[in-house]
């Protein structure tokens, strides 16, 4: 879901992953999914034929090894302007962005104060997101920093349901976190959840474009789920892997 989501700003037009077994079994059973039985039978073959011929030819072949990627964060003014939280700003990177930011080029993002962190929106709302952040403060007993404010929003009501059932809100609320009614909240600048001034959000959101948390200029850093409880912890940008370790 999420790299359909993005596949835009990443200079596709559309992005698209072949339905499986697993597509099918995450969806067997579901509210609104079709009935167990002859109505599922027939909507997986459905989804089943949409997927690429086995003998289907691509330009490009790619092969990523997670363990491998450095925990990624955006520095800019558009997702694909990103680096590995130890990296250092491009010497080349565009001016407008740097003086958006308040970035220099060469500069290092880690240890960049932060005002506020936010967990959510239809691309890291789901409630493994919600579960991977609960368990990692659980694990290593984290709490919010003084002087940030950290909110977690579900990203629907299915989701906010299932995390209150596993007591998932518990776990925020003790460490310091709002935990929120369902919606887009600060991915977009919903009702009152709105960066003020130039304060910098550290956001497992999906796009950081100018005054898109709702200030003109406002800051955002776009993470992962994980990475956006250790900012909150530590109360500036952290490599989530120092917590972890």
């Amino acid at each position: 879901m999420t790299v359909c989501n993005m596949s835009i700003e990443g200079g596709a037009q559309c992005g698209y992953v072949n339905p499986d077994a697993t597509t099918a079994g995450y969806l067997f059973g579901r509210k609104y999914s079709p009935e167990p039985g002859e109505a599922f039978a027939k909507a997986r073959d459905d989804w089943f034929s949409l997927a690429s011929d086995v003998d289907a030819e691509f330009d490009d072949y790619f092969e990523l090894k997670g363990e491998e990627i450095e925990p990624m964060m955006t520095w800019g003014i558009n997702p694909g302007e990103s680096i590995g939280v130890n990296g250092k700003i491009p010497e080349n990177a565009a001016k407008e962005a740097l003086e958006y930011m308040e970035f220099a080029a060469g500069q290092e993002i880690i240890g960049e104060p932060i005002n506020v962190a936010f967990i959510g929106s239809c691309t890291n709302g789901r409630i493994t997101d919600l579960r991977a952040a609960a368990d990692l403060i659980k694990k290593h007993g984290l709490r919010v920093a003084p002087g940030v404010k950290a909110l977690v929003v579900p990203g629907s009501e299915q989701v906010r349901k299932q995390a209150i059932a596993e007591r998932l809100d518990e776990i925020f609320v003790k460490a310091g976190w709002e935990f929120r009614e369902a919606g887009c909240s600060m991915c977009l600048a919903m009702n009152p959840d709105k960066l003020k001034g130039n304060q910098l959000c550290a956001s497992s959101s999906n796009r950081n474009f100018k005054g898109r948390q709702g200030s003109p200029t406002g800051r955002t850093m776009l993470m992962s789920p994980a990475s956006v409880v250790a900012c909150a912890t530590r109360g500036c940008i952290t490599d989530v892997r120092e917590i972890l370790n």
